[in-house]
């Protein structure tokens, strides 16, 4: 059982980032500059920060291959949100990101075994708060995915909009 992969475990995130790729394509940029409040935010710095973070925990920290197939080379410091709110991305361009990262995503899950979970990883140049378990840093980056596409739908709540129904 222990070499099994851990795809069926997540057998419901392919879905949510569909939906998430649906929804977003169909965005205005002044859809996309909508933001939950003051001080939050907009939509596409949301959704770039999301997809980017998926390259930072798999590829830059867990050492997984992919990162140069997407538009995040540099996520370990340089992600929207984070780091960049100059550099506005369109629909098209976060429809790319979220596609092209979750091949990193769907690699990960169909390589990964459950007896590779409890596996530490660590960069110890970045500090002494950077030791994950393999099955940290995947929860890690499934429990972001669906925070961020939660607060997409906050936002789009707040201005009257329906949201991405992700249970459907």
């Amino acid at each position: 059982m222990r070499d099994h992969s851990i795809e069926r475990a997540f057998s419901a995130w392919p879905v949510l980032n569909q939906r998430l790729i649906d929804y977003v394509d169909t965005l205005s940029d002044e859809d996309l500059a909508l933001a939950a409040g003051i001080g939050r935010w907009p939509i596409w710095a949301v959704v770039g920060h999301a997809a980017c973070q998926r390259v930072f925990w798999l590829c830059d920290f867990a050492g997984e291959p992919g990162a140069s197939a997407t538009p995040f080379t540099q996520a370990a410091w340089n992600c929207p949100g984070d780091d960049d709110l100059e550099h506005v991305l369109d629909a098209p361009a976060l429809v790319e990101a979220l596609t092209s990262t979750f091949a990193i995503i769907e690699g990960v899950l169909a390589r990964w075994k459950i007896a590779d979970l409890d596996e530490v990883l660590t960069q110890p140049d970045w500090g002494d708060d950077r030791v994950h378990t393999r099955g940290a840093v995947i929860q890690r980056v499934h429990a972001h995915d669906l925070w961020h596409a939660a607060e997409v739908n906050e936002v789009l709540s707040r201005h009257g909009r329906a949201g991405i129904d992700i249970w459907k």
